[in-house]
């Protein structure tokens, strides 16, 4: 019976260890500036570019199409959602002056 307390702890770090290799890779906390992005294009290949090592190239292909918009000198980029789909869809905000990244995230 004193074996019980050493197996759940063999069984949690095996558990806690197998997590890590599927979780996502890690966010880097910025981006180097991208250059001006002088037109909705270059917006959407940016976003695409910085979209796929994260969240995963065929992932963000299925968000087609992507949709940019400008205002007050930002760029925000978004994936598309299917007509009933469940989920989100991934977003950047760049500044168009220097191209840098402002916000990159994923809805749910």
């Amino acid at each position: 019976m004193n074996a019980l307390p050493k197996i759940c702890a063999a069984l949690a770090v095996v558990f806690i260890g197998s997590v890590s290799l599927w979780a996502a890779p890690a966010m880097p906390r910025s981006w180097p500036d991208q250059g001006p992005v002088p037109t909705e294009a270059a917006a959407i290949n940016i976003a695409i570019k910085l979209w796929s090592p994260i969240y995963g190239a065929d992932h963000i292909a299925r968000e087609k199409p992507y949709h940019a918009t400008l205002k007050r000198g930002v760029w925000t980029v978004m994936g598309s959602i299917p007509r009933g789909a469940v989920g989100g869809a991934a977003v950047l905000k760049i500044r168009q002056s220097d191209g840098k990244v402002l916000l990159l995230s994923h809805y749910r």
